[in-house]
């Protein structure tokens, strides 16, 4: 698979990529070769940098408003101002182009400006999740040689001393000085920086730390090439304009937050709504006041909405959009939103922080019938079904999802060895199992170190967790396999509920009218308390198998 032949990636008797999107507004594409050795399908025309994104939104659409925080509100040209202030000051303390400028700040309007002040810059921004301790972010910012830090005050407790990066020269709290951080407003004094730096199409523009579920995490490095083509994906794919309002409720500083929400938006020359964090009820307020038309989120926050008492309280009828990734959305949860919002087009869209978020869609209007698959490649994106020899399987059958494309990061930073482990050719070795239908419809069936094996059967976990999502009174569920000295491994489910009532084996006997016997758990841990995450918001199933584990050796 060292080439990129017509039908790769396009399984037997599928539409050819992209007739799914033949009637989205997208630009012509065509064959072109990036980061040495790949062949991609790109846009023509295009932004040639993710500055020039924001810099077309504010040409074309100054005087609309561009951003909404609590209180604060900018139009595009305010928010520019703003942004080249920022640039200028950060300019004035000798951060230069290709200097990496850590975001290590929560959902507010600092966020976008630092952003799009580092891309003014030239410099490579480096967004890290709020939850990230001290150590880890130490680690992140020694590893990428940042040369600044944005931080909360908050937040000053995490961030490294004076003396134990040598490289990070400046340190700048977004609500005023505190220890040897100078004050946001600072750097605002300075004189407006108003060109941006000349940058290439596949120079960084940001790096995004990996989850870390084992071991050290990796820094993905997004190109302008592949932020342009995800906004246009996600722009045509969901019909974005300068009338829609989309509500950030994900982490900026996730992959989904960062392009999907801020990016895209810049990208249509719409309205951004930020949240500092997601509580159910003050979405459901926030979403009613603010008009809004968009959202993108995991299905947990949709349920946990839809299990607000006052939901029919809130005029949510300009809600038109709702994008959806990460986990399958329960059918239950599909139907109840059809039937109290109408007007709510539910799109899920299956990416990666490697693929610079989206690399399938769902087309307008097929959720429902499609409900057990994450949509269809998108125009530029390629998607194949390798075996463990790397050999591409038929359409149908399960193998690993191997994706190519312009969105894809052309590696990780200084590492590779991980890049070469990674990456063939420059398609990305998804470590998901997944299998392409002859319409052209992806699934997604399981991590391949998720898949469990019950005595020579195999069973996807995720197959088991849709079902137990379905029942009423679970939030979320996660399956994992408990070690068997006869079989190997044994089926246990962990489920969190909002219902004091529910027992374990009311879970099973669900469960058991719904799936093949093997597949059945056979052993419920049922909480109260939110499955462990890590800072991106990623479920930490080694957690879970580590405490059932323990569980099994201390009996």
């Amino acid at each position: 698979m060292s080439e990129l032949p017509a039908t790769i990636g396009t399984a037997a008797g599928a539409r050819r990529p992209g007739t799914w999107w033949s009637d989205c507004p997208v630009p012509r594409s065509r064959r072109e070769a990036h980061f040495g050795d790949r062949v991609v399908h790109c846009f023509t025309p295009r932004a040639r940098s993710f500055h020039d994104l924001f810099s077309a939104a504010v040409a074309t659409h100054g005087e609309r408003e561009a951003l909404v925080c609590g209180e604060e509100r900018y139009s595009w040209r305010a928010l520019d101002e703003r942004v080249a202030r920022v640039a200028g000051g950060l300019a004035e303390r000798g951060i230069a182009p290709g200097d990496r400028v850590a975001l290590f700040v929560g959902n507010r309007a600092e966020f976008v400006v630092a952003l799009f002040a580092t891309q003014r810059l030239g410099a490579i921004a480096v967004p890290i999740g709020i939850r990230e301790p001290r150590a880890g972010l130490g680690w992140i910012l020694a590893h990428c040689g940042a040369r600044a830090l944005f931080h909360d005050a908050a937040l000053a407790d995490r961030v490294p001393d004076a003396g134990e990066l040598e490289r990070l020269a400046l340190r700048i709290s977004c609500d005023g000085a505190v220890g040897s951080s100078e004050p946001f407003v600072a750097l605002e004094a300075a004189a407006p920086l108003r060109e941006a730096a000349p940058r290439g199409e596949e120079d960084p523009a940001v790096l995004l730390y990996t989850s870390g579920t084992t071991g050290r995490p990796k820094g993905a490095v997004l190109t302008h090439l592949n932020i342009v083509h995800s906004v246009v994906h996600f722009v045509a794919g969901m019909r974005l304009a300068e009338e829609d309002r989309s509500l950030l409720a994900v982490p900026a500083s996730h992959v989904t937050g960062l392009i999907a929400n801020i990016a895209s938006l810049a990208g249509c020359g719409g309205t951004l709504v930020i949240m500092p964090s997601f509580k159910a009820a003050d979405f459901l307020a926030l979403a009613a006041r603010e008009r809004i038309t968009h959202s993108l989120m995991v299905p947990a926050m949709y349920n946990l909405a839809l299990l607000q008492p006052d939901f029919a309280d809130h005029d949510l009828s300009a809600w038109r959009i709702g994008g959806y990734g990460g986990a399958p959305m329960p059918v239950a949860t599909i139907d109840a939103l059809a039937e109290r919002l109408p007007n709510l087009v539910l799109m899920n869209a299956y990416g990666a922080t490697e693929t610079c978020s989206p690399t399938t869609m769902m087309p307008a209007g097929l959720t429902r019938e499609h409900a057990d698959s994450v949509g269809v490649a998108l125009p530029c994106a390629r998607i194949a079904v390798v075996d463990d020899e790397g050999r591409e399987l038929a359409a149908g059958e399960v193998g690993e999802l191997w994706i190519a494309g312009p969105m894809v990061v052309r590696g990780y930073w200084e590492d590779e060895a991980a890049t070469a482990r990674e990456f063939t050719a420059g398609w990305w070795h998804s470590g998901d199992l997944g299998s392409v239908d002859s319409e052209g419809f992806v699934r997604v069936f399981d991590r391949k170190k998720d898949m469990l094996n019950r005595g020579g059967y195999k069973i996807f976990s995720v197959e088991v967790e849709n079902q137990i999502v379905a029942m009423p009174g679970v939030v979320e569920a996660a399956v994992v396999g408990r070690p068997c000295p006869v079989l190997g491994e044994r089926v246990h489910a962990f489920v969190c509920t909002d219902d004091p009532a529910l027992e374990a084996e009311a879970v099973r006997a669900w469960c058991a009218g719904r799936l093949a016997d093997y597949k059945v758990p056979e052993t419920v841990t049922l909480t109260r308390e939110p499955l462990p995450r890590n800072p991106n918001g990623k479920l930490l199933k080694r957690l879970l198998r580590e405490a059932i584990a323990a569980q099994c050796a201390a009996q």
